[in-house]
């Protein structure tokens, strides 16, 4: 479990076909000590630590596993050696929840349509699939490359966010203009309410509540 702080702009220092699956290396200059099957946010995909190293210059390389699925499912596949991406460490249970609750479970792939300044800020629109947007409120929370924002309009199937000065600075998402994909995870606590509301199904509160003449 994230919290959607970046917590380091990291660099691919490789990426390549091993076998059946893709190696990722990534360095950073995050302050940890890093441990095998520890699971580490990058751009929003929870992924675990198979190797680590420090190097001469402090810095922490790690390395990662990505399977064909991840690759279908979320924009690490464009990721070239030299790429930035947004790293975050899982959550303690001692720790802030600075942002909101992110699993590292992306829901789809979204695009930037549109980028533009809004005062001292960036106002950036995300078109995304049609069946993610029942999980996208105003004023909720959404995770775009692992970054927790505040949603600020919906449409049929776009929103907006707001990015302040900071967060340009310190993730991905300065970077970005008009067509490049994001990862997008919608808030875990709708996915929930809406299966025990019942809206996937037969069985959920909903039905239980008609059926024992309460509503």
């Amino acid at each position: 479990m994230f919290t959607g702080i970046v917590q380091d702009l990291g660099n691919v220092v490789d990426i390549r076909r091993k076998g059946g699956i893709t190696e990722l290396a990534v360095s950073t200059s995050m302050d940890i000590e890093p441990s095998v099957g520890d699971s580490i946010a990058v751009n929003g995909v929870c992924l675990t630590v198979t190797s680590f190293s420090r190097k001469a210059d402090g810095k922490v390389e790690m390395s990662f596993d990505i399977s064909d699925e991840t690759l279908k499912r979320t924009n690490l596949g464009e990721l070239r050696r030299g790429s930035h991406v947004n790293l975050e460490p899982a959550l303690r249970l001692s720790d802030r929840i600075g942002g909101h609750l992110v699993s590292g479970h992306i829901d789809g792939v979204g695009q930037i349509y549109r980028k533009r300044r809004a005062g001292d800020s960036t106002e950036v629109i995300v078109k995304v699939p049609l069946e993610l947007m029942r999980y996208i409120v105003v004023k909720g929370s959404v995770a775009i490359d692992g970054i927790s924002l505040t949603v600020v309009e919906t449409g049929e199937d776009f929103f907006s966010v707001v990015i302040i000065p900071h967060t340009e600075e310190v993730t991905t998402i300065g970077m970005k203009g008009p067509g490049d994909t994001v990862n997008v995870e919608t808030d875990i606590i709708g996915k929930y309410v809406e299966k025990m509301m019942g809206g996937s199904g037969e069985e959920g509160l909903v039905k239980k509540l008609k059926d024992g003449g309460f509503m």
